[in-house]
C-alpha cells in the first residue's frame, strides 16, 4: 500500500475508534488528559489536541465509562481518569465487534473480472 494512503488510513480510524482507544490506555493504566495525547500520538503517529481529548472525556465520563478524581498532590493538579466495569464491558464488547467486523472483511472474495451480475428483481 502507498505510504500516503496508509497515513491517510491510519489518521481516519485512529479518529474514528478514539474512544475505544481512550478506554483502553485508561484501562492499562489511570492517566491525566495530557498523558493520553502524548500515549496516543507516540502509539499510533497521529495528534490530537486538547479540544478533542478533553471533550472527549467529558463524554466518556457522562455516558458511565470513566471516572475522574483530582489528584492534588502533584505540582499542577490533574483531573485522573480511571475506567469503570461499564466501560470495561464497551471496550470488550467493541473490540468484540470490530474484530467480527475485520474477520468479515477478509471473507470478501475478489470478483471474477467481466463477470456480469444480474440484479434480483421482484
Amino acid at each position: 500500500m502507498n505510504d500516503k494512503y496508509q497515513k491517510e488510513v491510519q489518521a481516519k480510524l485512529t479518529k474514528n475508534l478514539l474512544g475505544m482507544i481512550v478506554l483502553r490506555l485508561i484501562d492499562h493504566q489511570s492517566m491525566h488528559g495530557y498523558q493520553i495525547i502524548t500515549k496516543t500520538r507516540s502509539i499510533f503517529g497521529v495528534y490530537f489536541g486538547p479540544s478533542t481529548v478533553y471533550p472527549l472525556l467529558s463524554k466518556l465520563e457522562e455516558r458511565g465509562y470513566v471516572n475522574s478524581e483530582w489528584n492534588m498532590t502533584t505540582e499542577k493538579p490533574r483531573k485522573i481518569f480511571t475506567i469503570t466495569n461499564t466501560g470495561k464491558a464497551m471496550i470488550n464488547s467493541a473490540e468484540t465487534m470490530l474484530g467480527l467486523i475485520c474477520r468479515t472483511l477478509k471473507t470478501f472474495e475478489k470478483p471474477v473480472e467481466n463477470t456480469i451480475v444480474t440484479p434480483i428483481t421482484q
